[in-house]
């Protein structure tokens, strides 16, 4: 069960079961054989079991006490400073917090109960001590050595009648593939472990990507599909990652280059999740949509909660809110101005209430949430991808990042695989 339960205020999502569904079943090729495996998601990565810092009892959710991780002696002796000592910029996020916070609260606690009366977010009773294991990715690196080569020209395409390229050739090889300049589709019916630029990846059936970044995304352009959901995952510019160099940072009027209005189909529907800067909703809100002839038309909130179904952060923390916004808008392009515009309303102010992934930046699938307000067969792309979905073309210079082999545990014949290599992970208080 991916959708835990919903209500007219949102829903309770299962991030981890949903991903699980995306791998079975599930092939590998190795040496050009085929064999079947059993594939899963390491469930550690979502047990989340407690908040990251003291709070108030009301401002649990359930308000009740909700214990530490962190000691919080060093943060109470730091001084507080005066209301009138706040930047425009604090000013301006307080400001946006009071107006929501009501709706944050209630919401939250009203589906986490409906959760919780189905045997959900009642808390781990046999958590793993495993430690979570660390490994650099480096695919972002391998797209800026990609920019030294040629890009495939139209007339070229043209001539090899081919401007995307098969995962699994005929002969089960997957050695060989340009995985920079074309689109590559796994046309299996099921999930596929595969070696590319020697390591193993876990590829969903029916996928498609395109590994680049801006100076390559011409090929997604030409693809030939027009998406009826478009999803997008900026790498905002912060303090907390300018320090930690996770990835590389992208300035907010750089999001202006990506040619939505060349991959969005008629009434498409965009969404594109918004740090808790105000400066950035205003962005993309003021500037960025209207650019796109992109209509906002919702905000929705991921509210980020323990496996008690407690906030992981306190909700009036000046330092971290336990909830991400998320920008939803409608794509009008010239045609659907002269022939009419019905697309299906979008309610406001949703919440999606889910345990969080203690990776960095992996955020929780909307497949299932936002099919009520899409076409049915939509096409849909995720744009700064770093995981793919069945079903989806998916883009992004870290696209592959979550599905290394070694975020998964494989069973083959009753016998449990383990990865020599394990993947990064870095603590949830970075996200």
């Amino acid at each position: 069960m991916s959708t835990v339960c919903s209500n007219k205020l949102g829903w309770v999502v299962d991030a981890c079961s949903l991903i699980d569904r995306w791998y079975s079943p599930c092939v590998r090729f190795k040496d050009s054989q085929k064999s079947h495996v059993k594939c899963r998601f390491k469930k550690q990565y979502f047990r989340i079991l407690k908040s990251y810092y003291n709070v108030r009892a009301d401002a649990a959710v359930d308000g009740g006490n909700i214990e530490t991780l962190q000691e919080t002696s060093k943060l109470s002796k730091k001084r507080k400073r005066k209301h009138n000592e706040l930047n425009q910029g604090e000013l301006d996020s307080q400001a946006f917090h009071e107006k929501i916070r009501s709706a944050i609260m209630e919401g939250t606690k009203s589906l986490v109960d409906s959760a919780r009366s189905l045997g959900h977010l009642n808390g781990e009773t046999d958590p793993v001590k495993e430690p979570l294991p660390s490994h650099e990715c480096g695919l972002a690196a391998l797209c800026e050595m990609a920019k030294e080569l040629p890009l495939v020209d139209e007339d070229e395409e043209e001539e090899q009648g081919e401007r995307v390229q098969s995962l699994v050739a005929e002969d089960g090889c997957t050695s060989h593939l340009d995985l920079f300049s074309r689109v590559t589709e796994n046309r299996e019916d099921c999930a596929t472990v595969v070696t590319l630029m020697g390591e193993d990846y876990v590829i969903p059936a029916q996928t498609a990507f395109l590994l680049s970044d801006f100076t390559r995304i011409e090929p997604l352009v030409h693809y030939g599909s027009r998406f009826g959901l478009i999803v997008i995952d900026p790498p905002w510019e912060n303090k907390s990652v300018k320090r930690s160099r996770r990835y590389t940072s992208l300035p907010s009027t750089q999001l202006k280059r990506l040619p939505i209005p060349q991959l969005a189909s008629s009434n498409s529907l965009v969404v594109t999740w918004v740090t808790n800067r105000p400066s950035h909703l205003r962005f993309v809100r003021d500037e960025l949509y209207p650019h796109w002839g992109v209509e906002v038309v919702a905000e929705w909130f991921w509210v980020k909660v323990t496996t008690s179904g407690q906030f992981v952060f306190p909700l009036d923390s000046h330092h971290k809110k336990p909830y991400e916004v998320l920008v939803l808008g409608r794509y009008r392009s010239p045609a659907d101005e002269a022939t009419g515009w019905s697309p299906v309303p979008v309610e406001d102010h949703r919440l999606i209430v889910s345990v969080p992934s203690a990776l960095h930046s992996q955020k929780p699938s909307l497949s299932e949430v936002l099919k009520p307000y899409i076409e049915p067969q939509t096409k849909c792309l995720e744009l700064f991808a770093r995981n793919l979905q069945p079903g989806w073309t998916s883009w992004g210079n870290e696209v592959l990042k979550f599905q290394h082999s070694s975020y998964f545990t494989f069973t083959n014949d009753e016998e449990e695989i383990h990865q020599d290599e394990t993947p990064n992970s870095t603590a949830f208080s970075k996200q």
